[in-house]
């Protein structure tokens, strides 16, 4: 299909003619390389023509297909006044690494003007504008193509085989001149990690299952069932960042319709769908989200006078919850409860909701990852704009839009009064676009017309104080009594209890400042294990040991890195006089680890004593680059010194009776996500020193 483009292509006016100046095919038919002049009449201005002394500019372009790996790598420069611009371009077509149904292409470019008779910079904005213009069209040409060859019957190109008795392609290369540049032709495996994905043919063998999935992921039925529509480059957004999540967050990788809401929400840019997924994961391993439905019991206030509930399920399958804010005394609430309770309702709600996703899945047999939300404002009245209510409110919507992204399928907001413009007011700016548009506001009745409430619900479940035939379970809410009412002091340690209930604990680590803990083991072959998230910046983790104990603890004694508890502190242990290799020793080699990893590990003990667990500032090299490069990396430096990082953590120490080999007592309570995980896995290796996942 590429190839019919040449030598002139009706869909591109700027292309007038081409002519073919080299051409090589290799004996075998494995390769084939051709080389063009293509003329091209560029869309200036005519008194720059005129300036240029020129009508057309010429280009040289050579193909190389690669027909044993795959491959089509195009490149192309200028030659007409290639003395004053340099133009290169590099296109590459190839299968797609773990499904041969998928075309991968990557395109590059670069345009250097060193001098243009004083008009560089419009040069510039020509090349840009027509380089643009290329890529908009590059998917439309190539279909064109595609449809032509199918209308003319060719629906198939058989794969390359190698001729019986064939000689090798280095003797065939050997005699010919031209195969110096064909060491463009193989391509690196390097270039295909990360590129789109797009459509172009169908190649006869079929795809292999992914890697280290015990389901296809990429099979079709199950991406219909479970995911829905997704195009060819989401779909391939979706695996490499579930590859990621695989090599940073071993044993407990969220399910791909959780991934899948992350990518969604940010426009599947999955730089920020990973920085922001990292943040969710870390959180809610923190505050133990994921046993909230078993753990967690709301106080019976909550009960009594909170006016939502669960509901049936709307006319596309997605659960219905009901609220009826205008009934529901929220100052109340807050004056009983205080806001972190309140927070934590709103989560378990959130986290009903995931559960009964998952249920009506499997019973309409179709993707169904977001439920329908009925807001009530009958009642609505001033009462409601209380401040510290409306600042509550606007913390539950930052939470939950932070952690349960593309959740919210359609809001419908019925007999909403006069003041509710003033409540919108307030609460829209915190409410993410791709969200406000899933909203419907219906005034006094309209609901009950054309449009309103029975687009969305059946008439069956409509509830019956919306006129409804289905008596609805929801509490009918009302004013709090105020002998329930707590003090100010009552509430502030009720909420540092609810969020202190974790295992994990806090640290900041600075740049001179490691963060340390000391473990004191009596028994040699103990095991000490350890499960630790980076939550921000890049760290070097280091575990000394050392026969005599080090100095009490003190804390970082600069004054504009002290940081309270629990939010977070910085402990250093080993003295500055100490010396590594006569005070202590090192018993692990130092492991780097980047921001948004999760680690798990264990060290069986060798000797008694003290051994130290060393969390260190580790500065990455400008040229340092990971899989999915941190875009953001520069508006974080904005916000916080950029010579800190901060690390959650969790450790325990085994006793050498109760170890076997394995790291059963570090419980998936203590470090899985159950509920978002697929399956949580650990270790089964033993080392005689140590073990470390990630």
């Amino acid at each position: 299909a590429y190839e019919r483009r040449f030598p002139t292509c009706p869909l591109i006016p700027m292309f007038v003619d081409s002519d073919t100046v080299n051409e090589f095919r290799s004996e075998d038919g494995a390769i084939h390389v051709i080389e063009r002049r293509c003329k091209l009449d560029i869309d200036a201005p005519r008194l720059l023509k005129k300036i240029a002394g020129v009508d057309y500019v010429y280009f040289i372009q050579k193909n190389s297909l690669n027909s044993r790996e795959r491959t089509l790598h195009i490149e192309a420069h200028n030659e007409t006044f290639s003395n004053r611009v340099i133009i290169n371009e590099h296109c590459c077509y190839s299968v797609h690494p773990e499904n041969e149904d998928w075309t991968c292409f990557e395109q590059s470019a670069s345009l250097d003007i060193k001098s243009f008779f004083g008009f560089e910079s419009t040069v510039e904005k020509i090349a840009m504008k027509q380089y643009t213009s290329n890529i908009k069209k590059g998917k439309e040409i190539i279909e064109y193509y595609l449809r032509q060859l199918e209308e003319e019957g060719i629906t198939f190109v058989p794969r390359w085989t190698p001729p019986a008795a064939a000689p090798s392609l280095e003797t065939s290369l050997s005699c010919k001149k031209p195969a110096a540049s064909l060491t463009a032709v193989v391509p690196d495996p390097a270039l295909k990690e990360g590129l789109s994905s797009e459509p172009l043919s169908a190649p006869s063998g079929a795809p292999e299952p992914t890697a280290g999935t015990p389901d296809d992921k990429l099979d079709a039925d199950y991406i219909k069932r479970y995911l829905g529509d997704l195009t060819p480059l989401q779909e391939s957004c979706l695996i490499r960042l579930r590859q990621w999540l695989q090599e940073t967050h071993k044993g407990k990788i969220p399910k791909d319709e959780h991934i899948l809401r992350f990518l969604r929400a940010r426009d599947f840019n999955i730089d920020k769908a990973r920085e922001t997924m990292c943040q969710s994961l870390t959180w809610r391993k923190q505050h133990q989200v994921d046993y909230i439905l078993d753990t967690w019991h709301p106080p019976q206030v909550l009960q009594d006078y909170y006016a939502g509930g669960w509901h049936h399920h709307d006319k596309d399958g997605r659960p219905l919850y009901v609220l009826r804010l205008g009934q529901m005394d929220t100052k109340g609430l807050v004056r009983a409860l205080g806001e972190e309770a309140l927070l934590r309702y709103v989560l378990s709600i959130n986290e009903e909701g995931l559960r009964r996703c998952e249920e009506n899945t499997k019973v309409f047999g179709r993707p169904i990852s977001s439920w329908t939300c009925l807001v009530d404002l009958e009642g609505l009245n001033m009462r409601h704009l209380w401040r510290p209510g409306v600042k509550a409110l606007l913390r539950i919507i930052e939470v939950v839009e932070a952690n349960y992204p593309e959740t919210l399928g359609r809001l419908l907001i019925l007999r909403a009064p006069r003041v509710f413009p003033v409540l919108w007011t307030l609460v829209s700016p915190f409410i993410d676009d791709n969200t406000r548009r899933k909203f419907l506001i219906y005034a006094g009745n309209d609901y009950q017309g054309p449009g309103g409430l029975l687009d969305y619900i059946d008439k069956e479940i409509i509830p019956d104080f919306l006129s409804g035939e289905c008596m609805c379970e929801v509490p009918e809410g009302g004013l709090v009594p105020k002998a329930l009412y707590r003090t100010a002091e009552e509430l502030e340690n009720e909420d540092l209890k609810l969020w202190t209930e974790t295992i994990y604990q806090s640290a900041s680590v600075f740049k001179g400042a490691p963060h340390e803990i000391l473990i004191q083991i009596v028994d040699a072959s103990s095991v000490i294990t350890w499960d630790f998230d980076v939550c921000k910046g890049d760290i070097v983790f280091n575990i000394y040991h050392s026969k005599r104990s080090p100095q009490p603890p003190k804390k970082d004694s600069l004054g504009a890195h002290s940081i309270t508890s629990p939010g977070g502190n910085n402990v250093q242990l080993i003295d500055r006089v100490w010396q590594l290799g006569r005070d202590y020793s090192m018993v692990e080699s130092p492991l780097i680890c980047k921001e948004g990893e999760s680690v798990q590990g264990s060290h069986v003990t060798r000797w008694p004593g003290f051994y130290i667990l060393q969390w260190k500032f580790h500065s990455t090299p400008a040229c340092a680059a990971t899989s999915l490069p941190r875009v953001d990396d520069v508006l974080a430096s904005l916000q916080v010194s950029s010579h800190k990082c901060k690390v959650m953590y969790y450790t325990e120490v085994i006793g050498s009776e109760d170890f076997r080999g394995s790291m059963t007592s570090l419980e998936s309570s203590h470090s899985g996500f159950s509920q978002l995980s697929a399956a949580t896995t650990s270790s089964s290796q033993s080392h005689s020193s140590s073990m470390i996942s990630r």
